[in-house]
């Protein structure tokens, strides 16, 4: 048999090509190496799918062509799969910054993708290993462990390197290496950072601690929570941040965001003179975030005694407090890769490679990472769809 299409991974982005495929009338098999379908969508969102965001655009996603998911982003909408969603009779709701969650759990999404796919007459294989991808003429074949299968049209949907316990690899920057598709150097994103281990000592003493800040590297910061733990830094802000920082660059945190701390300190010189600056700092942030503050700059008089220029040094360092990081956690806990196959080597309307007709990448192996919150969701929803209308 000569299928029409042979969707490797059956994630976000291979289910929704799928699905779209099927409906066309085209013969669609799915194929996973894993036991179940859509095992990041399950996990995802603390286990309630943050499937989407209001806020879906281009500059929100990071890639050497960021114009590149444009395409894909403008003709499938977050308010598309938004109506998909209630089509299905899945409640959502919505959290900060344009965050839709699921208000039950993610296996929803799981199981209305699954039952589209059934709906539109989609072979799904699961537990099936996959080995090389060839083209010979017009036909692919593609070795599975049920045998050697052959189609028309093959879509790579395979996933990034993150979470490897949830049985992510590199196959399918192998197949496109395989086919002499550019890649763009992985690494991974939406992930904590790491310290060396003499800021891990106090970094270890505020563990437990979350404070709103603004966390920036070089010219671009995000404004939300930054979590300290036993391993390093943390929390949406550190993960926004981490898909721009570079190993050997510097982060900057604001522990003010939105105000001016050198006011409030003149301010308290005024009001609470015989105050300590740790009493001071604990109206804002946690009372050990205020003492390690006070313990760091060495300031141990009253507020009344404090200088000009001594409250102008404190405000500097709480408004621009430089920290090194070593590295991250890794692909461990990275909740997306960062780079892949290189975008220059597809078609942004069909996700088909330029060189090899028939041949489609997309969602996370493709070299397009999305902002935390649902971003990377859109993208593999996105994505998907385009391929699926074009095999």
């Amino acid at each position: 048999m000569v299928w029409d299409a042979i969707i490797l991974g059956a994630g976000a982005a291979g289910m929704m090509a799928a699905v779209e495929a099927g409906r066309r009338g085209l013969r669609v098999l799915i194929i996973d190496h894993a036991k179940k379908p859509g095992e990041k969508i399950r996990i995802s969102g603390g286990g309630r799918c943050n499937f989407t965001n209001l806020g879906i655009a281009t500059d929100r996603f990071l890639s050497q062509n960021p114009r590149f998911a444009l395409s894909a982003l403008k003709r499938f909408t977050q308010w598309d799969f938004i109506a998909r969603i209630d089509q299905a009779g899945i409640a959502w709701h919505e959290k900060t910054l344009g965050q839709l969650f699921c208000d039950g759990s993610a296996t929803q999404v799981v199981a209305m993708l699954v039952d589209d796919m059934a709906s539109a007459g989609v072979t799904l294989w699961l537990g099936c290993g996959l080995g090389e991808v060839r083209k010979a003429g017009d036909l692919f074949t593609v070795e599975t462990a049920q045998g050697l299968q052959t189609a028309r049209a093959v879509v790579v949907a395979t996933g990034g390197k993150s979470i490897p316990a949830m049985g992510a690899t590199s196959y399918g920057y192998s197949v496109a290496q395989s086919f002499g598709i550019p890649l763009v150097e992985t690494r991974p994103g939406l992930v904590p950072l790491t310290f060396a281990e003499q800021e891990l000592v106090w970094i270890k003493s505020l563990a437990g601690l979350a404070v709103p800040a603004r966390v920036s590297a070089g010219k671009t910061g995000f404004e939300e929570a930054l979590l300290f733990t036993h391993r390093g830094l943390s929390g949406p802000a550190i993960l926004q941040v981490s898909s721009y920082w570079r190993e050997g660059e510097a982060i900057s945190v604001d522990l003010f965001p939105g105000r001016e701390a050198g006011q409030l300190l003149r301010a308290a010189k005024a009001g609470q003179g015989r105050a300590a600056l740790r009493t001071v700092l604990a109206q804002f942030f946690p009372e050990r975030l205020a003492r390690y503050f006070e313990d760091r700059l060495q300031v141990t008089r009253p507020m009344a005694e404090l200088s000009g220029a001594e409250l102008d040094r404190i405000k500097a360092e709480l408004q621009g407090w430089r920290l090194v990081p070593v590295g991250s956690e890794g692909y461990r806990t990275a909740e997306v890769t960062l780079g892949g196959v290189d975008t220059q080597a597809l078609d942004g309307r069909t996700m088909e490679a330029r060189g090899v007709p028939g041949l489609y990448f997309v969602g996370e192996v493709v070299d397009v990472t999305g902002w935390l919150g649902g971003y990377n969701f859109q993208w593999a929803w996105s994505s998907g769809w385009a391929a699926g209308q074009a095999v």
